[in-house]
């Protein structure tokens, strides 16, 4: 499991957007709003493209 910081995560409107991407890059993850936090289940590979994912949705994402 890898933490990712998404510190510009500010709404539920971010939380559907995320959600929405990640599950189409077909990744397992669970989203904090609280935490402003994306948790990756997979292997580097995974958390780059999430990565990847959150930068093309203009986050700025910082593994943690």
């Amino acid at each position: 499991m890898t933490t990712i910081s998404v510190p510009d995560m500010m709404c539920e409107n971010c939380v559907k957007r995320i959600t929405n991407a990640l599950t189409g890059a077909d990744l397992k993850f669970t989203v904090s709003l609280a935490d402003k936090t994306v948790t990756i289940d997979g292997c580097q590979n995974c958390v780059k493209t999430a990565v990847g994912e959150l930068e093309d949705l203009g986050f700025t994402p910082e593994v943690r």
